[in-house]
């Protein structure tokens, strides 16, 4: 579900027409429903209702400061994996009791900001790392509340480069091992133990890697309870998909994923916590751009785009789809037309979609590539010295930019030359 319909031939965003935004801001540029984020958070407070929990919105998906305060302003934690994505959480409000730390590498540095800041908990990743985070909680006299993460050698059936749970990936501790590593936990000084993480991928579309993965965690609860360690608390992280393909997706229902998870470890009497990012940013935000060419190939025809690689990398990346749509309503039955849509940057990997049936479109038509929210702006870079993509929010009628385009002069200015040259 989202916030963005055809009205009178106009695509919208909530109740504001994405020509205005454009006549503003100019293009490319990314598009934020409040009310599409709103509800995709409530969806997974709903599905957890009745039970103690926190849902943790992914950072990383959409690190933007006031799409995180309005998240925040509702109730969600967040969870992070760096010491930006930490400080941009605080300056959006969220205290740091609702603050998760993620992640593999998480710096001496990042750990002294969090515990003197404030921290609900660190996701410890590594025998290494928890060394670490002994050291340095001691040397401050305070006391990290930990989980570890355990890898449960499960096969998301996700794309390679978002699947987290398997043997070979680089992420936790094999569960195997699970009960030596908590033991030494228990034994280092700084360091509480309080419950299990686990994270198996990203973009899954389908419950059953879920339950295998949870169905381990359950297990694995009772034995360390039974080693005495007060397990109180389950990070179940995050992982749901979208629909990218709207007519042959259909990924699990929150409400589905909640069933699951009472199933599965409901009755450990833990408190919940999940880590989405997709399924509550994805749909609620779009890319929208202009046609620059339409140019005639050797067997094929390309839109040339004024948005690129750099601005939205996941087909690059991922060989990811997002559907692409005019912003002006076609007429009912135009007939379609094969396309590659391309951006303008100087790699043959600038490639959005190929053989792509759209509606008429030529120069300087407005198209807006659906489901972009999550992994869209917070993945772009200035590469080949095109300016970071601004990004704008929406609420009712009413329209902010919450990141502006930089100017060249802004780009270069953060350039130093040295003396000698």
């Amino acid at each position: 579900m989202d916030h963005f319909l055809y009205r009178d031939g106009r695509l919208m965003a909530e109740d504001v027409a994405i020509s205005e935004i454009v006549a503003e801001v100019g293009t490319p540029v990314y598009v934020y429903s409040s009310a599409t984020l709103l509800r995709h958070l409530q969806l997974f407070e709903e599905a957890l209702d009745g039970l103690p929990h926190l849902v943790c919105f992914a950072v990383k998906s959409l690190g933007n400061v006031a799409v995180l305060k309005l998240l925040g302003e509702a109730g969600a934690g967040m969870d992070i994996v760096s010491g930006g994505e930490y400080a941009r959480a605080r300056a959006a409000g969220v205290p740091g009791e609702r603050i998760v730390f993620s992640g593999v590498g998480k710096t001496r540095e990042e750990m002294r900001m969090a515990l003197e800041g404030g921290i609900r908990q660190f996701n410890v990743e590594s025998e290494p790392e928890l060394q670490a985070l002994s050291e340095v909680a001691s040397s401050l006299g305070k006391t990290a509340p930990i989980t570890i993460r355990v890898n449960p050698d499960v096969d998301a059936k996700t794309h390679a480069k978002i699947a987290t749970g398997k043997s070979e990936n680089k992420f936790g501790i094999p569960i195997a091992r699970a009960r030596e590593v908590y033991a030494m936990a228990a034994r280092l000084p700084g360091i509480e133990v309080i419950g299990i993480d686990v994270h198996i991928g990203s973009q899954l579309t389908e419950l059953a890697p879920f339950e295998a993965a949870f169905t381990k965690v359950a297990e694995l609860t009772e034995m360390l309870r039974a080693d005495g360690h007060d397990i109180r608390r389950l990070d179940l992280g995050g992982g749901l998909g979208i629909p990218y393909e709207r007519i042959n997706e259909a990924p699990p229902l929150p409400f589905d994923y909640g069933a699951l998870i009472r199933r599965t470890v409901g009755h450990l009497g833990c408190e919940i916590e999940i880590e989405p990012g997709r399924l509550v940013a994805g749909n609620a935000g779009l890319l929208i751009s202009r046609v620059i060419y339409a140019k005639s190939g050797e067997g094929r025809d390309f839109l040339i785009l004024d948005a690129a690689m750099n601005d939205l990398v996941r087909p690059s990346m991922y060989d990811a789809h997002h559907d692409i749509v005019p912003v002006i309503e076609p007429e009912a039955g135009a007939e379609t037309r094969p396309w590659d849509v391309v951006g303008p940057v100087c790699e043959t990997g600038d490639t959005f979609a190929r053989g792509r049936e759209l509606p008429p479109v030529g120069e300087g038509d407005l198209v807006a590539f659906r489901s972009a929210g999550a992994y869209g702006a917070a993945m772009a870079s200035e590469y080949n010295a095109r300016p970071l993509v601004p990004e704008v929010l929406v609420r009712d009628d009413q329209f902010a930019v919450i990141r502006r385009r930089p100017s060249y002069e802004e780009m270069i200015a953060r350039d130093s030359i040295p003396e000698w040259l």
